[in-house]
This record gives structure tokens, C-alpha cells and sequence, in this order.
């Protein structure tokens, strides 16, 4: 079954979208979704070809998705503002066929040589005419396409990730997988939503998180989705209230943020039913304020990219602050030590998750995901778990080396990657180290190659060129030497 068929359900006249002013019902999207499949087809895309998505959140992002998820295409969200160095590499990675490309991403996607990208054919343009391609309105002036049959087993979306360990890779996230975890999250009663509810989507659609759990989940219960594609605090509190949001979902960042406005009314959050914090570890004091100056209780869970994505969650429960709570239904979780052997009540193990949510693997790397996925379907997450006698979950590390910025994956090895092709570094390292407002930051510590310099501001902006922001250092300490370990390893925790 195709996962687009789920949202094509609801009553005609239901408003689906809010974005950029204007609303758009579910009968407007529907017909405006089945012109796209008929015009993407008509560009001579065929089932399985790959074809980006480089957008903010916005009607351009969603009509895209359902279009591409139902014309039996692979749909690939890319971030809009990521350097053109890094969209090369992941249109590359993919050979993807199209990209969508959205306003944000326009003054971006122009400055790319398309010569770099020769898998690239069909070429979109969100309110402009790109050279050699067309624009989205005139997309969607094709004859409707119905939508395309596809098997559980089908991939619907790649989605990049660092996975457990590397530099990134584009998760398979099939039909099955996507569809299984919006149902998982739907069992939990307390996670139900209906038509009546509003959504206020700030998480990017690029992130597995907004797009299965804040779009998905949205649209699989007819509910209306308030599209945010740059959060501002004081906006986000007018929305808010203007919309009558009642389901609030976002990053920590956001949180910490709203949390720490001054003179905000008691009741400013009064619309909001389900508070849900994702994509990052929430801090405890958080949650606390939030729950004191508002009586808003904010729900916290578990979960990751190659899971589509979510394993555990506090709704529903007595789970305490700190805990992600339990499994969702349909999910086994186990913690495992080295041995392979079960732990006991309170001793920290390895989050193994087994269910139909489990992604197919990498694009083109059996050996990747053989190391992350065993033989008996368990994936293995590389994130260290504790769980309590109520058997209320809790995560007390993170896997090795990775750094998490508002909720975004940065792995050290692609930022030194990048680090040592300048000539003037001769070694580097790179650790995260705490934030106030982000949770974590980068830290480079570089060694100066013999004879040559470099000042801390071309470090920055040299990785600016070829990293999206989150993943550029905020701070580079020079250093004489940078250790190693016998394999010639960096050892990361000297710096740590």
C-alpha cells in the first residue's frame, strides 16, 4: 500500500495547511497533489527514480512529498540552506533524477555548477524559472495521476543521517516503515489526533522527525498543519494564539526558548493539549519552568532516523522528568551489554529496537548497514540506556563521538574531514562541548601544518563553504599536537 493513500482520505473542506498566510483545504491539496503526479511523470520519472526536496516548510514542501511518495518516486528532503558543496555530494550519493527546489534554497541552487551533477534531469523551481527546467505551477498543470500502487517493501524516502557511526549516509525508510511508526504512535491514546486539532509545524520537513511525526502523523488523522519555517518566539506565542494551536511540537532550542520569555501570560500556552519535545535530549530545568510558569506538561521521547523515527514515549505515563518512557506498541526494546546478554534493572546497556519501523538499510552500503542491523532484525542503535523498576527508559549516552545540535546529528570524522583539506592544517579533532541555547556546539582543535597559519575566523568560514551551519565549529582552539591512539585513531576524549 502506497503510504500516500492515507492522507487522502479526509473531508474536502477540512483545511490542511496554513503557510505563508494562506489556507489550503484538503480537497485543494488532493487535486493540486494529483496534477503534480501527472506532471512528474510526464517528465519521464518512473518509479524509483530519486528526486530531491530542497525546501523550507512550506505548500511547496508538502504538495511535493505526496506527490513524489505517490507517484511511487523516492522522495529525498535536503536542507534548503545547506552549501552547495554538501547538496552536490548528497544528490551525488543518491543520482538523484529531480530536485525540487524551494525559495529558500533558489540563490543557492543557481550558485551550484550543474555539471557536478549529471544524474540531475528534471530541475523544479519553486516561484521561479530555473535554467532548463520548469516552474512548480506549470508542473501542476499536467492531467491528474492517480496514485501508484506499492508494496510495503518499497522505499518512499531517503533521508540523510550520520546513522550510528560515520560520516552520513541516506537511511531507506520504506512504504512499511513510515506508515508502521505513524500507527505505532497513533496507538498510544494520548498521542490521538482528530481533525480539530492544529499543529504547529516548526520542525523542519527535512528531519525525519517533522516529517513523519509533525506532517505524517498530522495528515494520517485529517489534522491541520501550521507550516513555521524560520521560529521566532515572540511569533510562534501570536501564532499560537491567533491559530489556537493545540498540538506543539518541536526541538529543545525552541523550548529552552519559550521557556525564558520574560512576562509571558500564565496562560499563554492555555490552547496547547499535547506538549512533545524531540529531536534532542530536553533539559530537566526546562521542563520544570514550563511546567510551573504555564502548567504545561511537556512529553519527551526516543527515537532516530533508521526507527522512522520513534521508539519510546513518555505520553501517556507517570514517567518522571528525565525518562523518554516506554516503548511504542507493535516495538520490541532491548539493553544489551558487550556480551550480548540482556541487563539488569538499572545497569546501562545498548538500545537494540526490533519492529516494522526498522529501516531497509543504507543506499548503497550493505557493509554500513550489516554493522547497525544483525541477522535476527535487531538495530542496534549505539545509544546507552538505563531502565528504571516501572520500566521507564532512560538514555545516559549518547553513541560515540556524536555531537547533537538542536536536534541535528553532527559526526566529528565529516567535519575534520573537511578541516584537513586546508593546506595550513596539519592534524585536528573535534569534540562537542555544551551549549546554553543549542544543547551542544562544535569545538575544533587544530594543528598549524610547518611554516603556515591560520586564524580562527578562516577556520569558521572555510567549513562554512562546505557544511551547513549546525555542523561548522562556534569555537577553534590551536593546538601542538593532536593524539592518537595505536591504530592512529584521534583520541577525541583527550579533548573532552
Amino acid at each position: 500500500m502506497n503510504l500516500a493513500a492515507i492522507f487522502d482520505r479526509h473531508p474536502a473542506d477540512s483545511v490542511a495547511v496554513i503557510s505563508r498566510g494562506r489556507t489550503t483545504t484538503y480537497g485543494e491539496l488532493g487535486a493540486l497533489v494529483a496534477r503534480l503526479r501527472g506532471g512528474l511523470t510526464a517528465q519521464g520519472l518512473v518509479p524509483g527514480d530519486r528526486v530531491a526536496i530542497v525546501c523550507g516548510n512550506n505548500t511547496y514542501f508538502v504538495a511535493s512529498y505526496l506527490a513524489l511518495i505517490g507517484a511511487g518516486l523516492i522522495a529525498v528532503p535536503l536542507n534548503p540552506i545547506s552549501p552547495p558543496v554538501e547538496l552536490v555530494s548528497e544528490l551525488t550519493a543518491v543520482s538523484a533524477r529531480g530536485v525540487i527546489v524551494g525559495p529558500t534554497a533558489r540563490a543557492m541552487f543557481e550558485a551550484l555548477d550543474r555539471e557536478l551533477i549529471p544524474s540531475v534531469e528534471v530541475v523544479v523551481g519553486c516561484g521561479f524559472l530555473p535554467d532548463g527546467g520548469l516552474g512548480f505551477d506549470d508542473l501542476a498543470q499536467a492531467e491528474p495521476l492517480p496514485i501508484v500502487e506499492r508494496d510495503d517493501d518499497d522505499v518512499a524516502v531517503l533521508i540523510f543521517t550520520s546513522g550510528t557511526a560515520g560520516s552520513p549516509k541516506a537511511a531507506k525508510l520504506t512504504h512499511g516503515n513510515l506508515r508502521a511508526n505513524i500507527a505505532q504512535v497513533l496507538s498510544v491514546p494520548e498521542n490521538a489526533q482528530s481533525s480539530d486539532d492544529v499543529t504547529f509545524a516548526v520542525l523542519p520537513m527535512f528531519h525525519i522527525f517533522g516529517l513523519n511525526v509533525v506532517l505524517g502523523v498530522s495528515f494520517a488523522t485529517g489534522s491541520r498543519l501550521l507550516l513555521v519555517e524560520r521560529f521566532d518566539p515572540i511569533s510562534a506565542i501570536e501564532a499560537i494564539d491567533k491559530h489556537g494551536v493545540t498540538v506543539l511540537t518541536g526541538p529543545p532550542t525552541m523550548w529552552s526558548a519559550l521557556a525564558s520569555m520574560p512576562d509571558l501570560p500564565a496562560d499563554s500556552f492555555a490552547s496547547i493539549r499535547l506538549a512533545v519535545s524531540g529531536a534532542a535530549r530536553l533539559g530537566e530545568e526546562t521542563a520544570r519552568v514550563l511546567q510551573s510558569r504555564f502548567g504545561l506538561t511537556l512529553r519527551e521521547g526516543y527515537g532516530l532516523t533508521e526507527a522512522s523515527p520513534v521508539v519510546t514515549t513518555s505520553n501517556g505515563t507517570d514517567a518522571p522528568i528525565g525518562s523518554v518512557g516506554i516503548p511504542l506498541p507493535g516495538l520490541e526494546v532491548r539493553l544489551v551489554d558487550d556480551a550480548g546478554d540482556d541487563v539488569l534493572v538499572g545497569d546501562p546497556g545498548e538500545v537494540w529496537v526490533r519492529g516494522p519501523n526498522v529501516f531497509a538499510g543504507y543506499w548503497n552500503d550493505e557493509a554500513a548497514t550489516a554493522a547497525v542491523v544483525d541477522a535476527d532484525g535487531w538495530l542496534h542503535t549505539g545509544d546507552v540506556g538505563t531502565v528504571d523498576d516501572n520500566g521507564y527508559l532512560y538514555l545516559v549516552d549518547r553513541r560515540k563521538d556524536l555531537i547533537i545540535v538542536s536536534g541535528f546529528n553532527v559526526y566529528p570524522a565529516e567535519v575534520e574531514e573537511v578541516l584537513m583539506t586546508h593546506p595550513a592544517i596539519d592534524a585536528c579533532a573535534v569534540v562537542g562541548v555544551p551549549h546554553p541555547y543549542t544543547g551542544e556546539a562544535v569545538k575544533a582543535y587544530v594543528v598549524n601544518a610547518p611554516g603556515l597559519s591560520i586564524e580562527e575566523d578562516e577556520v569558521v568560514a572555510f567549513c562554512a563553504e562546505r557544511l551547513a551551519r549546525y555542523k561548522c565549529p562556534d569555537k577553534v582552539w590551536f593546538v601542538d599536537e593532536v593524539p592518537v591512539g595505536m591504530g592512529g585513531k584521534v583520541l577525541r576524549r583527550a579533548f573532552r
